[in-house]
């Protein structure tokens, strides 16, 4: 028997990947204003273990993931970049 859909606010898959430190946590914060501005669901997790974070590419962190994809490492993104970047996986 198949779920119902839920009618809900658009959302992506969004991963912050990092191991809590004060630039991944900067990171969800700004992640998430750029969700609740583009008026999604802001559930983020923050993947915090290294081999999954590893499991992912990445070896720099803070890390951002959208949808499956890694779209940004290595930095701090500020909100506008965010925006940008969760825009463009979702187009």
């Amino acid at each position: 028997m198949m779920e119902p859909v839920k009618a809900n606010k658009a959302s992506a898959d969004v991963k912050v990947l990092g191991t809590g430190c004060a630039k991944c946590n900067a990171l969800e914060v700004a992640v998430k204003e750029a969700l609740t501005e583009l008026g999604m669901d802001t559930a983020i997790e923050h993947v915090t273990n290294f081999t999954q974070i590893a499991s992912y590419g990445v070896m720099t962190t803070p890390a951002l993931v959208v949808n499956g994809k890694v779209v940004s490492y290595g930095k701090v993104l500020k909100k506008d970049e965010a925006i940008a970047l969760i825009q463009k996986e979702r187009a």
